[in-house]
C-alpha cells in the first residue's frame, strides 16, 4: 500500500518526532517530582541514556512510547502498510531496551520502564513508581 502523503511531508511529519523531553516524559517528571523524588535527566554515562535518573536510589525510569517500543495495549497499533518495514524496527527496539535494561542490573540499578497508556492512570502509575523506586 502507497503512503497517502507526499515523501516530503512525511518526512517533515518524522522529523518532528521527539526523543527527549516528550510529553509522556515531562508527564513522569512532574509526577516524580510531586512525590518527592529528585532525579538526572538523560544521563549519558549510563548505558541506554536512561530518560531519568535517580542517583541517590541507584534507580533509572525509561519512559516509552507504546508505538515505538511495541507495548501490548490498545494504543499500539502495527501499522497496515510497510509492515515489512515496521515490523523488524519495533522488534529491533524491544531487544535493544531488554539489552539496556539488562546492562543496568547488572551494574545495580534498579530499572523502571513507563509505557505512555500508563499516564492515563496517574495514581496508580505513582504507587507503582513509589513501590519500585522506594519511598
Amino acid at each position: 500500500m502507497a503512503d497517502r502523503i507526499s515523501q516530503e511531508a512525511r518526512s517533515r511529519l518524522m522529523s518532528r518526532i521527539r526523543s527527549k523531553d516528550t510529553a509522556p516524559e515531562r508527564a513522569v517528571r512532574s509526577l516524580l517530582h510531586s512525590l518527592g523524588f529528585r532525579f538526572r535527566l538523560h544521563r549519558k554515562d549510563l548505558p541506554g541514556t536512561p530518560d531519568i535518573v535517580l542517583p541517590g536510589r541507584a534507580a533509572v525510569v525509561f519512559v516509552h512510547g507504546c508505538f515505538w517500543h511495541g507495548h501490548a495495549c490498545k494504543v499500539d497499533k502495527m501499522p497496515k502498510s510497510r509492515t515489512d518495514y515496521w515490523g523488524p524496527k519495533i522488534e529491533a527496539n524491544r531487544a535493544r531496551d531488554v539489552r539496556k535494561a539488562a546492562k543496568l542490573r547488572r551494574l545495580g540499578w534498579k530499572v523502571v520502564t513507563v509505557y505512555e497508556c500508563e499516564l492515563k492512570q496517574p495514581e496508580r502509575l505513582a504507587r507503582r513508581l513509589q513501590t519500585r523506586i522506594g519511598s
